[in-house]
Parts: C-alpha cells; sequence; structure tokens
C-alpha cells in the first residue's frame, strides 16, 4: 500500500511540474512543447485517479464500505476520458473558456455517474433459495429474489452476477491417487453453486422481483459460494459499479441416481434372492392359494396341487417383509481408477434411492457411514466420499445377519471368507462399465 502511494504521489508531482512547464512554453509559443507537457500531465493525473485512488480508498478506516464498493471503467468510459482529454489540451492551448465549461461538464458527468450508481445499489438486498437435495445430471431450480428496500429511489439496470474468481471446476472431492494422507480440501477449494448472471432492468422503491435460475451440477461433492456481486453501469455507462452480497451458502450435490441398463438388471436378482432368503428361514404358513404368473416355482405345493388338479402355492405370513442393507464397500485409493470408483458410488446411490422407495426395509452402511435407515443420510455421505488410505474394514463389521446385504465392492472375491455369503449379494465395481 505505501508503495502504491509513493507512486501516486510520485505520479502527481510529474504531472504538476509538467502542467507548470506547459503554461511557460505556450507563453514562449512554443506549441509542440505545449502540447506534449499538457498531455503527459492529463494522461498522468487520470492513471492517478484510475489504477491507485480506488486501491487506497478500500484501505482506509472505512474499509468495509471500500471492500464493499468496487468500480471497473468500461471501454465506453475509456472513449469519454480520451474525448475529455482532447477538449481539455484544446482548451488549454487556445484559452477558449467554452471548451473549459464543456471540460467540467463532462468531468461532472463521470462524478454524477459514481453517485448515481451508488444510490441505485445502495439499499439491494439478495435472497438466494436452492434446493434442500439435488443430484448429479439432474436438473433443479433455484430461487434468487431482489429486493429494493429504499422508501423512494427505484433501481436500474441491475445485474446480479456470479464470478468464478481463482476457483477450479470440480468441487471439492477429489480423486487424490497420488498422495500418502487424506486431508480434507479448503471450502475456499470448492466449486461454485452459481454461474452466469440475472438481469434486472427495473425495481421500484419497496418491491421484490425474483428470477429463477436453473442448477445442474455434472459430478457429485460439495458446492459453495461466498460472494454474489451486484452490478450496475446506470445511468452512462462509464462505470461498471459493483456491490459485493456476502452468501455463504454451500450445497451437498448427491451421486447421480441413473444407472442406467445395468441397475435393471440388478434390481430382479434382489427382489427374487432376497425374498428366497426370507422365506426359506421357516416363517408360518398363511395359506394355500392358486398359482398366479409373478409367484415363484420353489413355493408350488405339489401335495395340494395334485389334489386338487390345478397349481397350487405357500404364503407365509411374512412373504412382504423384505429386509435389506446397502452396503458400499469403500476400496483403497490403489484398487480402482478414478472412473470406476465413480460407477461405484453411483450404483450404490442408485440402489439405496430406488430401494428405499420400494416396499421392502432398507438399510445403509459403509466404513465412515454407520447403519442407518435415513438413505438422505447415506447419499450424503457418498457425495463426499473418497477412497480410504488405509487397509478397509473387513466385510464382517458391515454385513448384518438379520438383513439380506448388497454390497457394492472392489473385493467380491473375499466375500466367500465372511461365513454369511447366502444371504449377500455383491456387486462388483469392476463390471460395472461393461454395461
Amino acid at each position: 500500500m505505501w508503495l502504491r502511494f509513493l507512486l501516486a504521489l510520485g505520479g502527481l508531482t510529474v504531472a504538476f511540474a509538467a502542467a507548470l512547464f506547459s503554461s511557460v512554453t505556450r507563453e514562449t509559443g512554443s506549441f509542440w512543447a505545449t502540447l506534449v507537457l499538457s498531455s503527459v500531465a492529463l494522461l498522468l493525473a487520470v492513471l492517478v485517479g484510475i489504477t491507485t485512488v480506488p486501491y487506497l480508498a478500500r484501505r482506509v478506516a472505512g474499509a468495509r464500505i471500500g471492500n464493499a464498493l468496487h468500480y471497473e471503467v468500461t471501454r465506453m468510459g475509456i472513449a469519454y476520458v480520451v474525448v475529455v482529454i482532447v477538449i481539455a489540451v484544446a482548451a488549454l492551448n487556445t484559452g477558449n473558456n467554452l471548451l473549459y465549461i464543456i471540460v467540467a461538464a463532462m468531468l461532472a458527468a463521470i462524478l454524477v455517474s459514481g453517485f448515481a450508481s451508488a444510490a441505485v445499489l445502495a439499499n439491494l438486498e439478495l435472497e438466494v433459495r436452492t434446493p434442500e437435495h439435488i443430484f448429479a445430471g439432474d436438473h433443479a431450480r433455484a430461487s434468487l429474489t431482489l429486493y429494493n428496500a429504499g422508501r423512494w429511489l427505484p433501481s436500474f439496470s441491475i445485474s446480479v452476477v456470479a464470478k468464478e474468481a481463482r476457483r477450479p471446476k470440480k468441487p471439492v472431492f477429489l480423486f487424490r491417487k497420488n498422495r500418502r494422507k487424506s486431508a480434507p480440501l479448503t471450502p475456499s477449494l470448492a466449486a461454485p453453486i452459481f454461474t452466469g448472471s440475472v438481469y434486472f432492468p427495473y425495481l421500484p422503491a419497496k418491491t421484490k422481483l425474483a428470477a429463477s435460475i436453473e442448477l445442474r451440477f455434472a459430478r457429485r461433492g460439495l458446492y459453495r459460494q461466498e460472494i454474489l456481486r451486484l452490478s450496475t453501469r446506470f445511468p452512462f455507462a462509464f462505470l461498471n459499479k459493483t456491490r459485493r452480497v456476502a452468501l455463504q451458502r454451500q450445497i451437498v450435490v448427491f451421486p447421480t441416481i441413473n444407472a442406467g441398463s445395468r441397475i435393471q438388471e440388478i434390481l430382479p436378482l434382489i427382489s427374487g434372492d432376497s425374498e428366497s432368503f426370507l422365506q426359506g428361514r421357516g416363517h408360518e404358513l398363511y395359506r394355500i392359494r392358486e398359482y398366479q404368473p409373478e409367484d415363484s416355482a420353489r413355493h408350488v405345493d405339489w401335495k395340494a396341487t395334485a389334489k386338487s388338479g390345478s397349481l397350487k402355492v405357500r404364503e407365509f405370513t411374512r412373504e412382504d417383509d423384505r429386509r435389506l442393507r446397502i452396503v458400499f464397500d469403500n476400496p483403497s485409493a490403489d484398487a480402482l481408477s478414478a472412473e470406476d470408483y465413480e460407477r461405484g458410488v453411483d450404483m450404490a446411490a442408485a440402489l439405496a434411492w430406488h430401494l428405499s422407495h420400494s416396499s421392502a426395509q432398507v438399510s445403509f452402511a459403509s466404513q465412515a457411514c454407520p447403519p442407518s435407515n435415513d438413505v438422505y443420510q447415506f447419499l450424503h455421505h457418498l457425495a463426499l466420499v473418497e477412497p480410504t488410505r488405509e487397509t478397509p474394514e473387513p466385510l464382517e463389521s458391515l454385513i448384518s445377519q438379520n438383513e439380506y446385504n448388497i454390497v457394492v465392492t472392489a473385493r467380491p472375491e473375499s466375500m466367500h471368507s465372511t461365513g454369511v455369503y447366502s444371504n449377500t449379494l455383491p456387486v462388483p465395481i469392476r463390471s460395472l462399465h461393461q454395461k
């Protein structure tokens, strides 16, 4: 800051000296020397005013105001300043009072532009609402509401802008294969929630206007928006004035639940195997009834069929009381590629979502996620999960003896030694890319 201040002071000193010498050369009749010196004086003054004064103003005692407001000179503003400089040079060389009046009016217009834009942005309040649950790849809509709290002054030409300043395009989770230890990334590295801008041409006093924003996230993970910017070029478009609004909003994007044709093949297997497991446990017989096309052949009562001459099946009291557990066996970092790992996470999320909406009682578990019946808690875990840096826990700690387990795993061969393989359906992660 001190270096900039000294440079600005030196520049203004040189500009003042050039202005004095231009007066001397004009008296001596040297036209070109007067033109060069006066132009240098004006250019240095304008350069210091544009580059240094706003920078220093943001660091004075009123730093909060300086940080909230930011000026940018537009192309039209640059062209306007060039015209002012040309007319000012002509006024200095000719001594024409009319040209001095024109220069003063043009400089006053720049000053009025700054005050008017500040007044337009002063009383604006911003409110953002995002959906509670968002899945990667799906379209969602957020609501952005702008409120003019001023008593009588309307606002014109307001843009709500979200800039991606030094932010990665990926969300907070990363597949960090070459790192020895797992360390959480700082929230400032999270990908932004909003991009682009929303335009409000006119906002009367004491009025709210809402705009709908379409959100679509390609990947799961944590997304954060720290600030949004309210900007305007009102009234003359010489300056683009921006006011920063602290937002501090973050959302967790769940993995995609659209696993394609692969899940359509797995769901019938789950239904048949879990039914066989539960009904083979010796539940009480409820009744014997006529065979229906959707019944399994293993439930046919052959004695009753022989007596009646038509197919009969046994129905048990707990035939529909299915208890399932979705297990995501989080592999080590070197067990899978990043693409295969994401396919495994997506399959676990798709199974959890589809089966949680069925008639079965479903629970969920993973190495870092205690067993729970809350599907959103499990999806939240899958949204942020990363490959483990340690040896994965044995599957015995995740598999339930009283439930039928669907295990999304990179080590299906190890399930043969668990002792509960009969009530477990492995879903190998490496085979998912083949569908």
